[in-house]
């Protein structure tokens, strides 16, 4: 079972309705959205666990429209691309290592059969990236005795207003309710009558012959005429992303029910699709004997570690542009000049649809820089590019992602940088062909192999193989402390090219047990880093099952899980298989950089038990840093400081999983913790 819980990262507003969310994964039977309540205080059961987090949006004259009207467009493409593919389960064969094939008889003639040969019984990385140092970094001060509390609290008006034509368009479908399920992760019958409906009338198109042009210009005609975008986006997302989708769904031989029944979940009721379901193969390796952890020496040695995610960088960001504009990204140079002040693009970014300007990240580093001269490492969650998902290149995200990493080794130069990839790096986002999508014009290696060379600033050419492969790998961080950083794309539900074939893309799971099982003989503690949360709405059910089944068989040996994605400051619990009162691990979901949207921007800080005998390489406490960017745009400047640290402001012992258990626990009986939890 997961709870997953989260306290915003960085909003405007620390006082709003809060947004409960109760989910239940049963084990081997996939995370299952239960229901969505608005509470200030208790979360809700429904015989599983607590899911929470705080969905604060300043609701400013224009703001919410231009959300949902995004959202819609994502809607609607979503809906018409939605995509699976015939087959029978899929069996990996552990006597024929990387076969992956359909053992059943198949619907249709054309019975597909995919091959793949690679070896993931690589050798492991084993000269350390950190010099041998000792450090004993200063912890964050804990009172046992005090009362928890956060740094600040700032109300915000919060209001809504919705131009007619729009709300008229969005109640004609009811795709303001679907847009809505989209930008909040909880998609229900709504949003799967409108995905059924999409992707039926696509497939018909298909099967009677229509052309890749007329497709697209049904599409695009759908788009402008129901004023879900402006002509330039609408035609921009079709153009980019209709190619791929239209070949996926000419491959496909099941109906709307199965595709969106695997896409949505179980808002579209649980259909049993034999060709997505799959299971790793573990070693014929008893678990071993499962202790009580430890709390960390206080006083012991210890790694001081930043976490940055999703930054989001806007090259094209300019201050006084229009911030309330009609598209998916406002604030920039093509949004023309603001026509009122109230409408205009602050300095250092803005709360509306809007990312980080480069002004914004330079004073974030050179901030960390100055207040953080002794950061050990750095885990690097993804999410480089901005949100202007209808007008990218490869060329363009590529650009970005090289300065971006050009500007980390500039201001970092001595500090080892662990990065993982965001579902944003790709053009078109989110998609990632596995590797036997191995055509010239669908291939990701254009973007793998540049990963390749760019991270080789910090990681040794032993990974290589596996960046290149499916941009994931596995390096020695200390003697006996291991880093995996996982290509949580391959859990994308938006990755439509999964529907083709979900078992385990790239073998990267396979890959991850054989390291994990390594790491276990020669007695390492292991790290975890990636962007998508396991178990998040946005990846698929059987790959979090398969990744849950992982992490239980492995719980003495993985210390900490990272990830990003969601924006928002967030945590999950892993609980046992067998005994789901017994929390076995953790995962920490960073902040964002990028204000995208109604955020403030943060950062985090981790500190790791470090090198000595008795480590356990846990997190021994954890930092939320954050700037008020109301206060900076008004007042010329930012002010960058902690919100708070973990212990000191719930009161914890420690941070083992027991205690962010016993915090939830809590939570649910005392409503004034929850709401400081909540800001």
């Amino acid at each position: 079972m997961t709870h997953f819980v989260g306290s915003e990262n960085a909003t405007r507003n620390s006082r709003a309705q809060s947004s409960v969310r109760c989910r239940s994964l049963v084990a081997g039977d996939g995370l299952r959205i239960v229901a969505r309540h608005h509470e200030t205080a208790n979360g809700c059961f429904f015989g599983g666990p607590l899911y929470t987090r705080s969905r604060l949006r300043s609701k400013k004259k224009g703001n919410k429209i231009i959300i949902m009207r995004s959202r819609i467009l994502f809607v609607v493409c979503t809906c018409v691309w939605v995509v699976c593919i015939s087959g029978g389960p899929i069996i990996i064969d552990n006597r024929e290592p990387n076969v992956i094939q359909i053992d059943q008889e198949p619907i249709a003639p054309d019975k597909i059969r995919i091959l793949d040969s690679w070896n993931y019984k690589l050798p492991s990385h084993n000269i350390p990236i950190l010099t041998d140092k000792v450090r004993n970094h200063s912890l964050p001060e804990y009172d046992g005795n005090a009362t928890p509390r956060l740094i600040w609290d700032i109300d915000q008006e919060k209001n809504t207003n919705l131009p007619q034509f729009v709300d008229k368009a969005l109640k004609l479908l009811n795709l303001k309710q679907v847009a809505y399920e989209i930008e909040n992760s909880l998609l229900s019958k709504v949003s799967c009558t409108a995905c059924k409906a999409g992707t039926g009338l696509l497939q018909h198109y298909i099967r009677t012959g229509k052309s890749e042009k007329e497709i697209k210009k049904t599409i695009y005609n759908f788009c402008v005429n129901l004023k879900i975008q402006s002509p330039r986006v609408c035609e921009g997302i079709t153009e980019l992303f209709a190619g791929e989708v239209i070949y996926v769904l000419g491959k496909l031989k099941i109906g709307p029910d199965e595709i969106c029944s695997f896409i949505i979940g179980d808002g579209c009721g649980d259909v049993y699709n034999p060709y997505h379901e799959w299971e790793v193969i573990f070693p014929p390796v008893p678990k071993p004997k499962v202790e009580e952890q430890r709390i960390p020496e206080p006083q012991a040695p210890s790694f001081k570690v930043l976490h940055l995610s999703d930054t989001h960088f806007d090259p094209y960001y300019l201050e006084g542009s229009n911030a309330d504009c009609a598209e998916p990204l406002c604030c920039r140079l093509t949004n023309g000049p603001a026509l009122s002040k109230e409408q205009s693009a602050g300095k250092w970014g803005d709360y509306r649809k809007c990312d980080s300007p480069k002004i914004t990240v330079d004073n974030m580093l050179k901030h960390i820089q100055d207040t953080h001269p002794d950061i050990d490492y750095i885990l690097w969650t993804g999410d480089l590019p901005p949100h202007d998902i209808w007008n990218q290149t490869k060329d363009e995200n590529l650009k970005i992602i090289k300065e971006s990493v050009k500007q980390m080794s500039e201001m970092f130069p001595n500090v080892p940088i662990f990065p993982a990839l965001g579902n944003h790096e790709s053009a078109p986002v989110n998609s990632f062909p596995p590797p036997f999508v191995d055509s010239p014009e669908s291939s990701i290696s254009w973007l793998y192999d540049e990963m390749d060379t760019q991270w080789r600033k910090w990681l040794p050419s032993s990974v290589s193989n596996t960046v290149r492969r499916g941009a994931f790998y596995s390096v020695l961080v200390r003697p006996g402390f291991r880093l995996i950083s996982l290509n949580m794309n391959y859990c994308n539900n938006k990755n439509w090219w999964l529907l083709l074939n979900s078992t385990d893309p790239a073998t990267e799971l396979q890959w991850f047990i054989y390291e994990l099982q390594s790491a276990e003989f020669n007695g390492e503690k292991v790290h975890v880093i990636g962007h998508i949360p396991p178990g998040h709405s946005d990846c698929l059910k059987v790959w979090s099952r398969n990744y849950y089944a992982i992490i239980n068989r492995y719980e003495s040996t993985i210390a900490a899980q990272f990830f990003g994605h969601t924006h928002y400051d967030e945590f999950e619990v892993f609980y046992d298989h067998h005994d789901i009162s017994r929390p076995i691990n953790i995962a920490y979901v960073g902040p964002s950089v990028s204000p995208y949207y109604d955020l403030n921007p943060g950062y985090r800080i981790y500190y790791i038990d470090g090198d000595h005998d008795k480590t356990t390489r846990a997190v021994m406490d954890h930092e939320s840093w954050t700037m008020n960017l109301r206060e900076a745009n008004l007042y010329g400047y930012p002010i960058w400081f902690k919100l708070y640290s973990a212990r000191q402001a719930f009161g914890m012992e420690a941070l083992r999983p027991k205690d962010w258990d016993e915090l939830v626990e809590k939570m649910t009986n005392e409503p004034q913790l929850f709401e400081l939890f909540y800001k």
